[in-house]
């Protein structure tokens, strides 16, 4: 069947990507022998009706009418398969598919309403057929299309509805993805229109004194990735889906909340029309007060209630007596969003505190002076005022932390030269446990009550959980267990968590660097630490601000891999938190991970072909992703302090979230004589003698510490699993080579583990760390590195107030048992993990 754009035209250049893949999917867009393409692929179902009469007719510049037949092709092009090769081109062009399914029905109301109907009907299929893999991928395409449908008859809301109430009895994560759309579609059955309505006001910042929801995406992209061409494509793309007014926005809502509730019996073209010739903000008010108030005062008899009011409303804008026409369509535009380049001067926490500042848009929701932050004002070089009140602690030390009294020299170094090799694993070992002070230019506010309790508010509501019964090991063992946590807990979180009015929505671009430079933010905003150093008012986001974030892989050079060689694919991606979400979520790896090949094929058409048309395409599925993705999938941040030789330099403390890489410099070939060295194996002649102590994890939740002498000439530490079987949330090192086994000690060749210390024990010989691939974090000279889990700030909190009442310190009391230990960096996907 021939392409169909936003205006019914045939030839849109965007859709001429598509078909330099040569997939089904493509074929049966782009030629007319898609029919036995997609008849091989599918087999008949009785229900399929392409005789179905529509009341809805169609208008004067609408898309054509597509029958249920051909819908239902699409949708299964775009569903992804069992046998679907999540790396070839097959797979990653369903983005493409998706994307022009529901351009189909986006202009005409007839087209919608088929696709709802086929939706459903599929899903319940495949709930008969027992075919999970479906079911979300359906779900999400279906409520996406409810919320731009102009009608939906109160038959299909039942059926809905009923569908998503089944899946309450099912596991993770679709009793989650269920509950939410469960409640969801209870909201709508009654008042239809309202989710249409919430998510123009809050995306497009419409000024109104009753619903104060704001929302925002922030599109960051990574420097070395988007640069040139690239990131002038993304600017305009973002630029070409956001050029209507605040007027027409209201214009949209008022005509798609009445035509949602009267149906047939609403004047659609007519209606159309005449609010373009009016002042439609007075109307606009008067519908947000109506639905407002339905939804305060709850079912009970708001069908008629509701239709009376609108159908009064209609007749005040359509004064003439007119007969009953068709519906007019009613697009959902896209959200505000904002593109930037994450350089390194960027801060992207004051770009967000501008915002926030900017969208106060009545005085009720506006932010008084107490709320307000003088550290992030519109000066960069603005400081707190000198009447704040300041707080300070007494200190007895002079701040420096080579002033410290000294416990002992068990120091590696001192180990090795008093030739008691064997016993410096141990020093390691314990110097690993003793407590050290750090220091951080700055000065230190010592926090109020309010805000720790605020800072234990947010932990409950972010990460609360049921209590220690089968979280892992026995009393003594670890509290929490090895499976990566996903989801958005609604059903077993004690503590739900509180709405915030405002809403940044932090998309990413590009490969890992850049995820980990938000990494580093993240817990900087959480600690209350600037990136230069000064102190920042953390309450001031993310008390008034809820943070959402979300992932697009793109590499500077993408390539395919073969299948046989998918098994080292996050090895030799420079994107493996994006091919990892391409693992737990079919779903993400169709829509998502394929603009990692899209935008480099769209940018070379635009620099072809500068005439085509710029119709948005990254921006609407950023979009999507932002609207269904609603399911985290949660990831550890590590803390690494690096040391150095004595008086060289200060200790260095940074975090990170994916890749570590540790190589150790070589010794020079002693003169030792040739009989001695023929003694020695190949392992032992290669690298350095470095000691490493940690805790190993296990699945049993008992934890022991660990530790060895091992030379070798580099280790590598990831967070990330190599493939889909050893999914496990904690750190794997790995050696570079196999490496030498010991007298009496037998070397793993991978190591699990959470804290993790690495020491040189030769004089000559110094570590090299690269954090997280990037070659501007590169430390040489290296003498030891500590490795551990980043604290959550609202956990030690609660830990101090409960080390002031005495009590045993290794174990959890009070809050301190529903609260997870760990800071983890949530990124939103469709499903979370499905296993």
């Amino acid at each position: 069947m021939p392409l169909v754009g936003r205006c019914g035209h045939t030839s849109s250049p965007l859709l001429l990507i598509t078909c330099q893949v040569k997939v089904d999917g493509c074929r049966q867009l782009c030629s007319s022998k898609a029919t036995q393409c997609a008849q091989a692929m599918t087999c008949h179902v009785p229900w399929d009706n392409t005789s179905r009469v529509f009341s809805m007719e169609q208008t004067a510049g609408c898309s054509p009418t597509v029958p249920e037949r051909e819908l239902y092709r699409s949708i299964q092009a775009v569903l992804p398969r069992e046998t679907d090769n999540p790396h070839s081109p097959d797979c990653l062009n369903k983005g493409m598919l998706r994307w022009t399914l529901h351009k189909k029905v986006l202009n005409n109301p007839a087209n919608g309403l088929s696709l709802l109907w086929v939706l459903i009907k599929e899903l319940e299929k495949a709930e008969r057929w027992n075919s999970h893999d479906y079911i979300i991928p359906l779900l999400h395409t279906l409520m996406y299309a409810i919320i731009q449908t102009a009608y939906i008859p109160d038959e299909l809301y039942k059926r809905v509805y009923d569908f998503c109430k089944r899946l309450l009895t099912y596991p993770q994560p679709y009793c989650t993805i269920g509950l939410s759309y469960t409640r969801q579609m209870k909201t709508e059955r009654y008042i239809p229109g309202l989710l249409y309505q919430r998510m123009m006001v809050a995306e497009q910042r419409l000024k109104n004194e009753h619903y104060p929801f704001q929302e925002k995406v922030f599109v960051l992209a990574d420097p070395e990735v988007f640069s040139g061409l690239l990131a002038q494509v993304m600017m305009d793309d973002i630029e070409a889906a956001s050029q209507a007014s605040p007027t027409a926005h209201m214009r949209s809502v008022v005509q798609h909340s009445i035509q949602a509730t009267l149906g047939e019996q609403s004047h659609g073209a007519k209606l159309a029309k005449t609010l373009k010739d009016m002042d439609v903000e007075p109307y606009f008010q008067d519908v947000l007060v109506t639905l407002e108030q339905c939804v305060e005062e709850g079912p009970g008899e708001l069908g008629a209630t509701l239709r009376s009011r609108l159908q009064q409303l209609q007749s005040e804008i359509v004064t003439e007596p007119v007969s009953f026409g068709p519906l007019s369509d009613c697009p959902l535009p896209n959200p505000e969003m904002s593109f930037h380049l994450w350089t390194e001067d960027l801060d992207i926490w004051r770009e967000v505190a501008k915002w926030l500042r900017s969208s106060s848009t009545t005085e009720q929701f506006s932010l008084n002076a107490e709320q307000e932050d003088p550290e992030l004002g519109d000066s960069p070089g603005e400081l707190m005022p000198s009447d704040k009140t300041r707080f300070s602690v007494m200190s007895n030390d002079s701040g420096i932390e080579r002033d410290l009294p000294p416990c002992g020299d068990a120091s590696p170094m001192a180990v090795l030269d008093s030739g008691n090799v064997n016993a410096s694993w141990e020093a390691c070992k314990s110097d690993q446990q003793s407590v050290k002070l750090s220091r951080r230019g700055g000065m230190k506010v010592k926090p109020s009550v309010k805000d720790s309790v605020a800072l234990m508010q947010d932990t409950l509501e972010g990460h609360a959980i049921l209590g220690t019964g089968g979280l892992g090991g026995k009393e003594g063992g670890r509290r929490v267990t090895l499976q990566r946590r996903s989801g958005s807990n609604t059903l077993q979180n004690l503590f739900p968590k509180q709405q915030r009015h405002f809403t940044a929505r932090m998309v990413i671009i590009g490969s890992d660097s850049v995820v980990n430079r938000l990494a580093k933010a993240y817990y900087y905003l959480s600690y209350g630490l600037h990136y230069r150093k000064r102190e920042a008012r953390r309450r001031f986001l993310t008390k008034k601000v809820n943070l959402q974030f979300y992932y697009i892989p793109v590499c500077a050079a993408p390539t395919v891999v073969s299948s046989h060689k998918e098994n080292h694919q996050l090895k030799q991606s420079s994107c493996t938190l994006g091919s990892y979400l391409s693992w737990v979520d079919p779903w993400y790896n169709c829509n998502i991970n394929s603009l990692g090949c899209m935008i480099p094929k769209l940018a070379k058409m635009r620099q072809t072909n500068p005439a085509s048309s710029k119709e948005p395409f990254v921006s609407d599925v950023i979009s999507y992703y932002v609207r269904m993705g609603q399911q985290p999938v949660y990831f550890n941040i590590y803390f690494v302090k690096i040391t150095f030789p004595a008086s060289t330099r200060e200790p260095v403390e940074d975090v990170f979230l994916t890749h570590l890489e540790v190589d150790v410099s070589e010794l020079r070939p002693s003169q030792a004589p040739m009989r001695e060295k023929q003694k020695k194996s190949v392992a032992d002649q290669c690298g350095a003698l470095v000691c490493i102590s940690y805790k190993k994890v296990t699945l049993s939740g008992r934890d022991a510490d660990r530790g060895m002498p091992v030379r070798t000439t580099g280790v590598h530490i990831s967070a990330i699993p190599s493939n889909a079987t050893e999914d496990l949330n904690c750190l794997t090192l790995t050696f570079k080579e196999a490496p030498a086994k010991a007298k009496n000690n037998n070397v793993e060749s991978k190591i699990r583990s959470n804290n993790i210390t690495i020491c040189s024990l030769e004089s000559q010989s110094w570590l090299r760390v690269t954090i997280d691939r990037d070659s501007k974090r590169t430390y040489n000279n290296v003498q030891r590195i500590e490795i551990v889990p980043c604290l959550d700030p609202g956990y030690c909190v609660q830990k101090s107030m409960m080390s002031k009442l005495n009590l045993d310190e290794d174990k959890d009391a009070g809050l301190s048992k529903y609260m997870s230990k760990g800071l983890p960096l949530p990124v939103n996907t469709f499903a979370g993990i499905i296993t």
